[in-house]
């Protein structure tokens, strides 16, 4: 796609002022002729004489390269028409949402297309406040049953490793490599197994501890009910999700992506009577063709799209349904099955001696309750995600307090006993992008539009994965095809045919 630009203002050279001549009414250069005052009055100091005429060269050339204003323009009014003026009414790919996600695919797309792809991001909160991505605990894992999600973890313990060369010098993502510690009862040990031998054939490593090794591994854990536990050595930890964020979008602006703060409203459909699709009479087919979004002033405008990808986290379902997905006929009428899921997560101090140090890997008991260190004072995060028939309201992320005392707290003391007496600091909510099909990522085309790609759903763990998610999407838009991690089972074909992928390790 071609943009025009503005060109740059060609300046002819601006000569300096002449030295004035003192003559008499003749001009023969009699100086003999000058009368004394006039003389006195021009010969001012060389120095003087030199920055007044500097002075009004410099006004004519800001007059001839500034367009005049009859008023002052406040600087918030300059960048507020300056992005009206780059505001781009079309493009090649519309990326819907500009999280970890989002942002992670404009900057592959952008690393490898530079300005073969103009890449827009709509994005209804630039300030991230409630942003799935921002509100993690920023957990990296390779601990999955699925062989799609461990390669995808491990390449993003890869990218980590190396975030300077991807991202810059400047991005510190802060990753602590303390491992993650699955615990598992008797129930659960045989499957834990079976997860750490796929675990290390693809690559991660870790190893399986007896109640017996963890507790001389770990002496302020109780180990009553548990038979086993899984412990990543190597490329597992937590980092801090902003700044990976913040990397994302900065690489991907520096690479030419366009970053627009507006709120999507709907699409626009076009008629395209050579197409062919199941449940749609001929000529009846309508595919996208341009997005509706609302600027921050409230005007409604319109981008032009070849290619739409619905990257928006939590909000996935919202954006699906604008395109007709689970309201249409034939392949339209399969739902979405995407929604906001609200997760707590907690701040407490324990000061006792004899606590998990600041090596304790990131643990989660066989109920799904989870702990980390927060820091080197002494505090700690925890959460659990509630069960099917306690979800609360998804309508704000007001944190419920009371979830602590009657479903974290009793566990946690259970597990690590100087926890007994603990009280919690402060706390905060945040969004997972749920799917209820199965609980694993979406990623793909979607089968009845020949232009729309879907990347979310991955229902906790997506932060981890927004490097191998990023990469894939920009593979199969610029490639045609998976080149590195085939993705191809977590497509919304599995939706169509009803053949769920379940994770095993849900947190």
């Amino acid at each position: 796609m071609f943009r025009l630009s503005r060109s740059f203002l060609g300046r002819r050279p601006l000569s300096c002022g002449s030295a004035r001549r003192f003559a008499s009414d003749g001009g023969k250069g009699d100086d003999s002729k000058v009368r004394p005052e006039k003389v006195e009055a021009n010969l001012q100091n060389p120095l003087s004489r030199t920055m007044k005429i500097l002075g009004n060269d410099m006004k004519r050339v800001k007059n001839f390269i500034l367009p005049k204003r009859e008023s002052v323009e406040s600087v918030d009014n300059y960048l507020e028409r300056y992005r009206r003026e780059e505001f781009q009414s079309h493009c090649d790919v519309l990326v819907i949402g500009g999280g970890g996600v989002g942002s992670s695919i404009a900057y592959w797309l952008k690393k490898r297309a530079r300005n073969g792809l103009n890449v827009v991001v709509v994005e209804k909160d630039a300030t991230y406040q409630e942003a799935s991505t921002c509100l993690s605990v920023g957990g990296l894992r390779q601990q999955f049953s699925i062989v799609e999600n461990i390669q995808m973890s491990l390449y993003g313990a890869e990218f980590m490793r190396n975030i300077k060369e991807h991202l810059g010098d400047d991005v510190e993502v802060n990753f602590t490599p303390y491992g993650y510690l699955m615990l598992a009862s008797e129930q659960g040990a045989e499957q834990l197994q079976e997860n750490s031998k796929l675990q290390n054939t693809l690559g991660a490593k870790n190893e399986i501890l007896t109640a017996a090794r963890l507790k001389e591994r770990f002496p302020w854990m109780n180990t009553e009910g548990i038979a086993l536990g899984c412990h990543g050595l190597e490329k597992e930890g937590w980092f801090d999700p902003w700044a990976l964020l913040s990397g994302f979008k900065k690489r991907a602006i520096e690479y030419g992506a366009h970053y627009v703060e507006a709120e999507m409203v709907g699409f626009e459909f076009r008629k395209q009577p050579d197409i062919l699709a199941e449940g749609i009479n001929q000529g009846e087919y309508e595919g996208l063709d341009k997005a509706y979004i609302r600027m921050k002033d409230g005007e409604v405008r319109d981008i032009k799209f070849s290619i739409a990808i619905i990257a928006a986290g939590a909000q996935s379902g919202k954006i699906a349904k604008m395109a007709r997905i689970g309201t249409g006929q034939g392949m339209l009428s399969v739902p979405f099955p995407v929604e906001p899921r609200k997760r707590y997560v907690y701040v407490y101090q324990c000061g006792s001696d004899g606590g998990p140090g600041i090596n304790t890997p990131l643990t989660i008991d066989p109920t799904g309750t989870y702990f980390r260190r927060d820091g080197l004072g002494g505090n700690y995060l925890a959460g659990r995600s509630p069960g099917p028939e306690e979800e609360p309201s998804v309508d704000n992320l007001d944190v419920d307090y009371g979830y602590f005392d009657s479903h974290v707290w009793p566990q946690l003391a259970n597990l690590v006993p100087c926890f007994e007496n603990i009280k919690v600091k402060s706390a905060w909510a945040g969004f997972y992008e749920y799917n209820t099909f199965d609980e694993n990522g979406i990623v793909g085309p979607h089968p009845y539009y020949n232009n729309l790609y879907i990347a979310t759903g991955f229902s906790g763990h997506g932060i981890q994965q927004t490097p191998a998610v990023g990469r894939a999407i920009s593979e199969m838009i610029i490639d045609g095809d998976f080149r590195t991690v085939d993705l191809t089972r977590f497509g919304f074909d599995r939706i169509l045919v009803d053949q769920p992928l379940f994770e095993a390790n849900i947190v």
